[in-house]
């Protein structure tokens, strides 16, 4: 049955924030995302693992991105049968948690250390359940379709025991070790660093060139770290380099100390960089560190963990940067200074949680030796078990997991997992797995794991794993890994590494999904202190969780960079109100979905039809891709364009005859079909919409269309295409003409043996074309599409400024005429232009010849003045 207009109940105007928060609750009460493991095997399953984070963080536009990217493919897996899982968790970050509960404890006169490490501890866990994590609530707002009931942390029992078994198995695999290394430190947060951890950017430093030795055997070497040669333990060169051979071998006097120290020759000197000599700085300086073990030089510590000087002198207990002038100042007293202090643009690595500089140490520290697992990492792509999406992005992929380092994983903080390793009385150590005890007595490492540890077992440390779980069996591995390039080299190699060595060489995904960054509309990156910096709550609370996802969407193009602006958003929520009435509008009108399709179509329902399920494949293919802007356009201009615009007008004559029921039927079936393929990308206007017309509880579980072959017309698209280039060439001249859109205008219309003859009451309609009465007098004709339109513009237009209006323009297409004729008639052009810009010039030349009949046939139809 049809139903009636009366029981249609869409307000007038969509208004997002009185729908968004309770349909949300809504679907998460009637469990519409929760997965379950022991369904139907039948239904494939479908598996993302949210990249969880950080517990101190809110939503960015960032998340906003990487979240609708993720919700859109679930969504679309879940109404396609498949059994889906978007697990959703938090990441505990250590470093930015423990800074956020030291601020508090401050602001009392307190430190942890007045606490002590179990007190402050439980002080965290007390500040996650009252404070943290309200980035959850914002993915709620966003629409985020995860099943809350499997939300994890990454300090919680089940993931704190998976900790514990990995490090014993690596631990006892010979794959976790201790050693005195060269590592990242925080001298503010007074911990090591992951690379992760360490932001780089250009700033302006000194170089100083400084004069080590005297007479023949000095040789200069250059630094912008003038205070690290107090720690200086030999001078480098290159083995080759004729200038320094004399010194290989030899000892130079280190300035302000009296030490003398090596000239070594080492094949990783440049010798085209500066003087072609550097300073060595083992304890201070990665690269030193290495030229150091190489040529068995002493590391000397220089600083303690403040950066504060300790070297016996007049430079101790400066602090690093109070001592950089204060050494260039005494070695500029004794004529050590060959060029006077210049400035240097360089890479100055920072601390991502408090922005302080860097500085490199040596200090003893648990690693990961990383190169058995990076190379199964790489060998996963490389051999096609993980396809990397797009697959240019996999060069970095390689060039990170190819050059790894061992990975530093102890972290001096007290918030996080600590080091399952405890030492007796005579210094041995034991590590305890999860259901091991240590020896009584035995005290446990001080130090926690890098953050990143934890992080990386998430693809599986969430489905229950070290137990064989039925989430693991039916889950694992999961289906595809959404984020970011910019974490490509750290989280995703990490969990790579993991997942491969703890599920026996299963990868933790099939396909990584790379997105690019939000940037403005400008392509300029957000940044505080740019101004240009957009809190995607802002435009859900103006605009709607579903204009801001569309916005985002429309913009991501695999692994580019996707700019945003807020008018963008504005558009995206007209887009949302244009869905709105015109579904208001066809319910008001009978669409329904009641029955089969009419047997017999007319041209119109025939086309919107054909249209639909070429937009269905398309759609579909996009999205398999990942190429969700192309989806999204896909969609915005066939509903705009091609539904909104033309067939829902189209559709209003036979609305009006006999041919209601049938029209009513197509235009619920492709309201229908076209709700389904965008809810994806816009769950909450879609569902309220669609729970409408077709009286159903939800669209979330609804079925994915596909496209149907069979409604394909090629024959229906050629003639209603006709038609609109018919209506649109007349309304460009009723526009040039001065008509109003909405002035009626007498005008005959001839269509000889057109098929568009079927359709003349429609375009009367869209062209507000009256039928002529007896005293009818055409002062216009227009031969267009094999229609011959003759109206009667008089009293309507000034015939005198149209005529001089059309004569410009005839002017114009003729000089166009002659000059590209002239060029194409040019041998010389012709033989040295690119065939491109030739084939151009030929498309120029047919362009104006239509423009010289047009405008000549206009002017031939205008009435005598």
């Amino acid at each position: 049955m049809e139903r009636p207009a009366a029981d249609v109940d869409l307000p007038t105007q969509y208004r997002p924030a009185e729908v968004e928060g309770e349909l949300y609750e809504r679907w998460v009460a009637a469990g519409l995302f929760s997965a379950d493991p022991t369904s139907d095997p039948a239904r494939p399953p479908f598996t993302i693992v949210i990249p969880p984070p950080n517990v101190t963080g809110s939503l960015h536009m960032g998340h906003a991105l990487d979240h609708s990217i993720q919700d859109t493919l679930t969504r679309r897996r879940r109404m396609q049968g498949y059994e889906t899982l978007w697990l959703p968790g938090m990441d505990h970050a250590g470093i930015a948690t423990q800074n956020v509960v030291e601020r508090e404890l401050a602001k009392e006169g307190l430190s942890r250390h007045d606490l002590g490490r179990e007190a402050f501890v439980e002080k965290v866990w007390q500040w996650k359940a009252e404070s943290g994590g309200r980035i959850l609530g914002q993915m709620r707002r966003l629409g985020d379709a995860v099943d809350w009931s499997r939300e994890a942390f990454t300090m919680d029992e089940p993931r704190a025991r998976a900790v514990r078994t990995i490090f014993k198995r690596l631990f006892d695999d010979g794959l976790i070790y201790r050693a005195e290394r060269i590592i990242n430190w925080c001298p503010r947060c007074l911990t090591a660093l992951s690379d992760i951890e360490v932001e780089h950017s250009e700033r302006e430093g000194e170089l100083v060139s400084i004069r080590y030795g005297s007479g023949d055997a000095s040789i200069v070497v250059a630094t912008t770290r003038a205070e690290t040669m107090l720690g200086d333990t030999a001078v480098a060169v290159h083995p080759d380099d004729e200038r320094y051979r004399h010194l290989i071998g030899t000892e130079v006097e280190l300035p302000l100390t009296g030490r003398r120290i090596p000239v070594v020759a080492d094949e990783h000197v440049d010798p085209a960089f500066g003087t072609g000599a550097v300073k060595v700085t083992p304890a201070h300086d990665p690269n030193d560190f290495e030229i150091g073990r190489r040529h068995d030089l002493p590391s000397l510590t220089i600083m303690d963990e403040r950066g504060v000087i300790t070297v016996h002198g007049p430079f101790e207990g400066l602090d690093r940067f109070e001592a950089r002038p204060a050494v260039v100042a005494a070695l500029r007293e004794q004529g050590r200074i060959v060029k006077e202090v210049r400035p240097y643009e360089h890479a100055v690595g920072h601390c991502q949680r408090c922005a302080t500089v860097v500085e490199p140490r040596v200090s003893l520290q648990w690693f990961v030796k990383v190169e058995p697992l990076a190379r199964a990492a790489g060998d996963a792509v490389r051999d096609g078990r993980v396809a990397v999406h797009p697959p240019e992005m996999a060069s970095r992929y390689f060039a990170w997991v190819d050059n790894m380092h061992d990975w530093c994983i102890s972290r001096q903080l007290w918030w996080g997992h600590r080091i399952p390793v405890w030492y007796g009385p005579d210094g041995e150590a034991f590590c305890a797995g999860p259901d091991e005890e240590p020896p009584a007595g035995w005290t446990q490492d001080t130090d926690v794991l890098d953050t990143w540890f934890s992080s990386a077992l998430w693809p599986f440390s969430t489905l229950g794993w070290p137990d064989r779980t039925p989430e693991l069996e039916r889950f694992y591995p999961t289906s595809v890994l959404v984020t970011g390039y910019d974490i490509l080299f750290f989280w995703v190699a990490r969990m790579m590494m993991f997942g491969l060595y703890a599920m026996d060489g299963v990868a933790p995904f099939k396909v990584i999904a790379l997105h690019g960054m939000v940037r403005d509309q400008y392509g300029k990156k957000m940044s505080k202190s740019f101004g240009n910096v957009v809190d995607p709550l802002d435009w859900i609370e103006e605009y709607g969780a579903d204009a801001t996802r569309f916005t985002l969407l429309r913009g991501a193009n695999p692994g580019g960079d996707v700019p945003v602006a807020e008018d963008w958003a504005q558009g995206s929520r007209n887009f949302c109100n244009k869905l709105w009435n015109a579904t208001r509008f066809a319910l008001l009108n009978g669409a329904n979905l009641d029955g089969d399709l009419p047997t017999e179509l007319s041209p119109t329902d025939a086309w919107i039809l054909s249209r639909l399920q070429n937009v269905t494949a398309e759609v579909d293919g996009h999205l398999e891709s990942y190429e969700f802007a192309k989806a999204c356009e896909t969609l915005y201009h066939f509903a705009w364009d091609e539904v909104c615009d033309w067939y829902v007008e189209l559709s209003k004559v036979p609305l009006g005859d006999e041919r209601a029921p049938g029209t009513r039927r197509v235009l619920g079936e492709v309201l229908d079909r076209l709700l389904r393929l965008l809810h994806p990308m816009i769950p909450f206007v879609t569902e309220e919409l669609w729970t409408s017309l077709a009286g159903a509880d939800t669209l979330v579980t609804a079925a994915w269309p596909t496209a149907v072959p069979t409604l394909v017309s090629k024959d229906a698209e050629a003639e209603i295409e006709s038609l609109q280039r018919l209506v649109t060439e007349v309304r460009r001249f009723r526009s040039d003409q001065g008509l109003k859109p909405g002035q009626r205008v007498a005008a005959a219309l001839d269509f000889a043996d057109s098929p568009l003859g079927a359709h003349e009451e429609a375009i009367r309609s869209l062209l507000r074309l009256t039928v002529p009465d007896d005293g009818f007098s055409a002062t216009a004709s227009l031969p267009v599409e094999g229609v011959t339109v003759r109206l009667d513009t008089a009293g309507a237009i000034d015939v005198t400024a149209e005529r001089k209006r059309l004569e410009k323009d005839l002017a114009a297409a003729r000089k166009e005429v002659d000059q590209t004729t002239r060029k194409l008639a040019n041998a010389d052009f012709m033989a040295k232009a690119p065939e491109a810009v030739v084939a151009k010039n030929r498309a120029r030349l047919t362009q104006a010849e239509a423009d010289i009949a047009r405008l000549e046939s206009q002017l031939a139809a205008l009435p005598r003045a």
